[in-house]
């Protein structure tokens, strides 16, 4: 199927597509804000400057959408032309992906991943950033214990 905008208009289009202040990114980093977490945003010292770095809590949390990282969910679905060009840009955004998270491990950093269709909904998304929020707090918890006890605090498996 052929486009049904300009080159210009479609251009004018892709522009609006943002990289960060995302709407996800902001309902997260507000419900990690409420939740008394302190962060910092897409840290270029890191490997892919992850969205939402909480430094204290070593971890990163990565808001991926749904259509560019290729969740597999309704959102990610597959556009009707060029489709050559768009499987070889989905295959590199997932093995960036993929090789940024194994970096991230590696440097001794947690990697969270919380997804676009997360958010959809206002019982999903209460659910999705509990989780997180839950998931963040209890790792903060366990290393504190481990360290009062004298050890090096455990590493998550990746």
């Amino acid at each position: 199927m052929a486009d049904t905008l300009t080159k210009s208009e479609r251009s004018a289009l892709m522009a609006k597509i943002r990289g960060t202040d995302t709407k996800p990114e902001v309902l997260v980093r507000s419900a990690l804000h409420r939740a008394g977490l302190r962060f910092r945003l897409h840290d270029a010292a890191l490997p892919g400057r992850p969205d939402i770095v909480l430094a204290r809590h070593r971890t990163v949390v990565l808001v991926h959408g749904c259509f560019w990282h290729r969740h597999g969910c309704a959102l990610a679905s597959e556009p009707s032309s060029r489709r050559a060009f768009w499987r070889e840009k989905f295959a590199r955004n997932v093995a960036r992906d993929r090789r940024t998270a194994q970096q991230l491990r590696r440097a001794g950093w947690r990697v969270l991943t919380i997804w676009e269709c997360a958010l959809r909904t206002a019982a999903r998304r209460e659910r999705a950033l509990a989780k997180l929020i839950r998931s963040v707090l209890r790792d903060a918890q366990r290393g504190r214990r481990a360290e009062k006890r004298g050890r090096k605090p455990r590493q998550q498996a990746a």
